[in-house]
């Protein structure tokens, strides 16, 4: 594709690394990546699976893994996983950020993100990385491990929506209110298909850490990613991490074709706080009611900045949490935290009664701080589906810190001015030097031949899809409706997430919440289906969520409609994505029903499938939306065996160490 002045910045990064197809909306097309990042809840898929597919050492300029989700070792499995994750990063050329060292995005925005670069990682948050100017996309484990052995990246040229900032924030006002409010505007599955690309005189008030708030939060509507230009600020933040040398400028140019403009007037906004169980439930906080509050967290990758937990600390200090109030905190990164020792905050928070966390993920993904029983939390993450927190009844309601600040110290949901005047948080800026924070980065050795895998008893080879079948017959095993997320596919929980290096395990997780004896059923069925309403697998990037049920039996899924990264994993998984042609046709599929997929290679190739329904006799037709490359990956039974069978590899190496590992112990 020729770079014109009239191009997006989308369009601009695209162009610069497309490795095959027509860049037109809509189109596959492929893309050389440049990084790739996993973070230990999703690399151990993405390694082992790397391990099978042949290469000796990473394809592409930079991986980095970071182990920030499973930090809680209650046993022997996370450990176990980490050892294995450090091994396998020094055999391969991976960078490996420790635990405790701070979560994936922030750590990545701050050490290693380039303007023009184009990311890959296993999570669906990926695309904070474009508050530098980088274009991050978030992938499935195997897809990534594609990548890291240098697969392009396949998937649809998106259509770029331009988001137009005006004004500036008023003080007590949050970059997580202007996120919230776009949510709430474009809805959970309203960015499907686009990058959000942000433009405008209000980006000058915006510093990076604010940026990426946003663009963390683009996941939120199914964005495929979010964007921010290049410019001085972006100079300023990388000056600021001693790497000035990798900035390069980049805009939009003069004359660039939007898909949709949407504007927001930054100084109009209020305090904003999202609804239990959806993140576009959103309203503003003088609207939500008095809502009373036993947990407050602050932290997760969305807003744990150091200007974001400064702001928290000068609304706390001198004054003391609610008593019926557990307030948690957790810095992003070491380098944020001992910025915040530094500056006397941490010390605001432990006087104010706060609880400090070490820096990770924690309680954004379940991993400990549940609330109690039928209890109110207020989180500063991204996402409030039910149960995430880990507490089945809680009602979780997404805030800014100073939102959550104010909330801790009332009892109450409630924005920062009802404590007072808040004109002084204005002053509160980043720093000008963060100081290099690196000894907690594992730098791999030039040559790592010679190391060996360091495989723990729970650890188990990625299961491979089974080829399709002329004639499928399979039976509707669950059927939901709209919005399921991946959190409700396979939870993430400390008794679950510790067991997804074991798929035969943890597959018994599968819908476990709301449905315990889904496995159960779906083992019995042999070959089964599972029918969906819109938005199917919206959320979190992890495709155990396509895994665990391809394990169980699982050969298809039949939705209105599905999130951009499930369906790539349900492909990769070698399960057969389904949009029924007529959604009312969602409402003649039963539970139990008997099914038929006839002349499955005709369908394949014409990207429409029959579907008999044996039990009711009536019949339906559905899509498929397949492009050639996608057909071939469905016909070998998923992305790892397609490749293996493309590159004659035999991927019993792998397998039998593990063998051998389990037989010696």
């Amino acid at each position: 594709m020729k770079l014109t002045a009239g191009q997006t910045l989308t369009e601009k990064i695209i162009a610069a690394h497309i490795a095959f197809g027509n860049p037109a909306t809509g189109s596959e097309i492929g893309l050389r990546v440049d990084q790739t990042i996993t973070q230990d809840a999703l690399g151990m898929m993405a390694y082992l699976a790397f391990e099978s597919m042949g290469q000796s050492r990473i394809q592409t300029e930079l991986a980095v893994s970071y182990l920030d989700h499973n930090m809680l070792y209650a046993d022997h499995r996370n450990p176990d996983d980490h050892a294995y994750l450090q091994s396998v990063a020094q055999k391969y050329g991976v960078c490996l950020s420790r635990a405790g060292n701070g979560i994936c995005h922030s750590l990545h925005l701050a050490r290693f993100a380039k303007p023009g670069k184009i990311l890959v990682g296993t999570d669906s948050h990926t695309p904070s990385a474009g508050a530098a100017g980088m274009l991050g996309i978030g992938a499935g484990g195997i897809e990534t491990a594609a990548v890291m052995a240098g697969e392009p990246l396949a998937l649809n040229m998106p259509r770029v929506v331009r988001v137009l900032l005006r004004g500036g924030l008023d003080p007590g006002v949050n970059a997580k209110d202007a996120a919230l409010w776009l949510v709430g505007k474009l809805t959970v599955k309203g960015g499907s298909g686009a990058v959000l690309e942000y433009a405008g005189e209000g980006l000058a008030g915006l510093s990076v850490p604010q940026r990426m708030t946003l663009a963390n939060m683009g996941a939120e509507t199914g964005a495929t990613s979010s964007i921010f230009p290049s410019d001085l600020r972006t100079r300023q933040y990388l000056a600021a991490q001693g790497r000035e040398g990798d900035y390069v400028p980049l805009q939009a140019g003069a004359g660039a074709s939007y898909a949709q403009t949407i504007e927001c007037d930054l100084s109009e906004l209020e305090p904003m706080v999202a609804l239990p169980h959806q993140p576009d439930q959103v309203v503003p906080v003088s609207q939500a009611g008095r809502v009373y509050v036993d947990q407050v967290f602050l932290g997760s990758c969305t807003n744990s900045s150091f200007s974001d937990l400064m702001r928290a600390a000068k609304i706390l200090e001198g004054r003391n949490i609610s008593p019926q109030v557990s307030l948690i905190v957790s810095p992003g990164t070491r380098q944020n935290f001992r910025l915040l020792l530094k500056s006397g905050a941490i010390d605001i928070f432990l006087q104010a009664g706060a609880r400090i966390l070490e820096c990770g993920c924690g309680p954004c993904v379940g991993i400990g701080q549940a609330v109690k029983s039928g209890g109110v939390s207020l989180r500063t993450s991204n996402r409030n589906f039910k149960g995430r927190c880990g507490t089945p009844d809680s009602q979780v309601y997404l805030v800014s810190p100073e939102t959550a600040a104010a909330s801790a110290v009332l009892g109450w949901l409630a924005a920062a001015p009802e404590l007072g005047d808040v004109s002084g948080l204005d002053s509160i800026a980043e720093p000008e030097a963060y100081g290099a924070e690196d000894s907690m980065i594992l730098f791999p050795p030039a040559e790592g031949s010679a190391i060996q895998p360091v495989y723990g008893p729970n650890i188990k080879p990625v299961p491979l899809g089974r080829p399709l079948p002329e004639v499928l017959p399979i039976k509707v095993v669950k059927k939901v409706g709209d919005n399921i997320s991946t959190d409700e596919i396979a939870p993430s929980a400390p008794e679950f997430v510790a067991s997804r290096s074991n798929i035969p395990q943890v597959s018994k997780s599968a819908f476990c919440r709301s449905d315990p004896d889904f496995w159960k059923r779906a083992e019995a069925c042999g070959s089964s289906v599972i029918v969906a309403g819109e938005n199917y697998g919206q959320g979190s990037s992890r495709e155990h969520a396509a895994l665990m049920p391809m394990y169980l039996g699982v050969r298809a899924v039949i939705a209105k409609d599905f999130a951009r990264i499930h369906r790539t994993n349900l492909i990769n998984c070698g399960l057969l994505p389904l949009i029924f042609e007529d959604p009312l046709d969602y409402h003649r599929l039963s539970e139990n029903d008997e099914l038929e997929l006839p002349e499955v290679e005709a369908g394949l190739r014409a990207g429409r499938l029959k579907v008999r329904n044996l039990t009711t006799g009536a019949e339906l037709w559905v899509g498929l939306s397949n492009s050639p490359r996608e057909t071939g990956i469905l016909r070998a039974g998923g992305l790892l065996r397609y490749i293996q069978e493309r590159n004659n590899i035999c991927r019993e190496g792998t397998n039998n160490e593990i063998k051998r590992k389990e037989e010696k112990a």
